[in-house]
């Protein structure tokens, strides 16, 4: 079948539950009268102890056997010790067969790869898959395809039955003895827990694994204790220098800080640049440093936002703090300066997944978004985007919030560079689509500004904002001159990732390149 996005889409795949190929961006809808899911239903009683000895004590505990589905989230990001030492305890029981299914992969995952060539682990279904491990689940055969899903997806795919979790694994910086959690306050702070709050509400079990066990009852509690089955305390559970990583990283080069003064400039610009507007910047090199250019537009236009969402860096705090955004809801702190505010300001709110992302619930944050400037690992001429697959068709990147902000959002800004390196980024037709087009508004290049057909308001607004504006085509063309047209890739006809959709269509599906 081809489906909404253009793609052609296996009728079925092995695996993998029944193909309902992406219809639209709203155009598919929970079943008339589904109920939600939820964990199983148990009981504590007074006098009874959560304490456990060892993460091996806790496995066992969970009553954790081969064929389940485990969980954990990525707040520590590369500064995570928790997973990997989890699933060597799991390794050294036997236990085997295992889903494994976090809020996103790593670098440090890389540590996983024995594992799933021993069969502990035999599939994952996540957000991002990243250097070699992506490559790994890229190349080789697992006994089913990766599901991709984006934060959103993720939890609806919970909250709707799709995603069965049956232990949860919660790295808790700082936790009391009777399993309340928050992670503001320790030596491996690291922020929002918003993606472990949803775990530790749909899991069966949830054993929580800290380096800072204190006294009951802890305060303030953001996963609280009627949630939480087991306790172990371990020596350190993480490194708080791994969070501000990656892609994460303050940009100095020129190239990047170009692309932010655009995007700021588009923003001021398309139409919605009011006093109490609302905005998400992504983790992106430039979309970070965007927020940098916006600053000088408020305080020049003397214009503030009644808030801004998503995974939250330093320089939103400061901000939120001269009085130029009013609320900051935070599923995701993304540096030190962020986890400070969070313990500190009061405007400066911790939220849940479902709260921020799910598109079956009552109303997420991203419904009411202005603007959201995200990045882009390449894009097409039809505004579809690819974050998730290199130029060589491995998988090494994250859907993360992306899918849900650019359909929440009424301006989707993108930001890539028209080349890396001699590689064409606005291409004929992206590798693989992660966001569709029509939920993309503009393309923001360090040559050119392109805005959507679909959309021209916002090319009425923009036509006298001194922004360089050019149709996509004219930008693929200047690529293609100046890098050549890329030869396609040759793929082998095994699947062996599904991008889907956030209401759970297939977007997409990744093959095996051929090499």
């Amino acid at each position: 079948m081809i489906n909404a996005a253009g793609r052609e889409i296996p009728a079925d795949i092995q695996g993998y539950k029944q193909v309902k190929g992406y219809a639209g961006a709203f155009a598919t809808r929970p079943p008339a009268g589904a109920r939600k899911a939820g964990a199983k239903l148990k009981a504590v009683y007074p006098g009874e102890n959560k304490l456990l000895n060892s993460i091996e004590e806790a496995i066992e505990a969970a009553g954790l056997k081969d064929g389940m589905t485990i969980s954990f989230h990525h707040h520590f990001r590369n500064g995570d010790y928790v997973m990997n030492a989890v699933i060597a305890a799991i390794a050294r029981k036997g236990i085997k067969g295992l889903t494994l299914a976090p809020s996103s992969f790593l670098d440090t995952n890389d540590e996983l790869i024995p594992f799933f060539q021993q069969g502990v682990l035999i599939a994952t279904e996540t957000s991002g898959l990243r250097n070699k491990l992506g490559h790994f689940l890229t190349t080789n055969h697992m006994a089913r395809p990766t599901i991709l899903r984006s934060h959103g997806g993720r939890v609806r795919a919970m909250e709707s039955g799709e995603l069965k979790i049956d232990v949860a694994f919660i790295g808790a910086p700082v936790c009391d003895t009777y399993g309340n959690i928050n992670g503001v306050h320790g030596s491996a702070a690291c922020g929002s827990m918003g993606y472990a709050m949803v775990d530790s509400r749909m899991a069966d079990t949830v054993v929580a694994i800290t380096d800072n066990l204190v006294e009951h009852p802890l305060c303030p509690v953001s996963i609280p204790q009627y949630q939480v089955d087991y306790i172990v305390k371990v020596d350190c559970i993480g490194d708080p220098k791994g969070i501000s990583t990656g892609a994460l990283r303050v940009t100095s080069n020129p190239r990047d800080l170009h692309l932010a003064k655009l995007a700021a400039k588009v923003i001021e610009h398309a139409g919605y640049f009011k006093e109490g507007f609302g905005m998400q910047l992504g983790a992106g090199a430039a979309t970070v440093a965007a927020g940098k250019y916006l600053r000088e537009v408020m305080l020049r236009e003397q214009v503030a936002a009644n808030f801004a969402i998503g995974g939250i860096v330093g320089s939103f705090c400061d901000l939120l703090d001269e009085g130029l955004i009013k609320t900051l809801f935070d599923v995701q702190s993304f540096d030190a300066r962020t986890i400070q505010s969070l313990r500190d300001n009061p405007r400066h709110q911790e939220y849940d997944c479902t709260f921020y992302a799910n598109p079956w619930n009552k109303g997420p944050m991203v419904n009411k978004l202005d603007y959201v400037v995200l990045g882009a690992t390449e894009v097409d001429i039809h505004f579809n985007v690819n974050v998730m697959t290199d130029s060589n068709g491995i998988m090494m990147g994250a859907l993360g919030g992306h899918l849900d902000a650019s359909a929440g959002a009424k301006c989707t800004i993108i930001c890539a560079p028209l080349l890396r390196g001699r590689l064409p980024m606005v291409t004929d037709a992206v590798q693989t689509v992660s966001t569709p087009g029509e939920t993309v508004d503009i393309i923001v290049t360090d040559r050119g500004v392109a805005v959507n057909p679909k959309r021209q308001d916002l090319q009425e607004n923009l036509k006298h904002s001194g922004l360089p504006l050019m149709a996509i085509e004219e930008l693929r063309d200047m690529a293609y001159e100046l890098g050549g047209k890329p030869a396609p890739l040759k793929m082998s006809d095994e699947i062996v990732a599904i991008v889907e959709y956030r209401d759970g269509t297939v977007l997409d599906v990744i093959r095996r390149p051929i090499v």
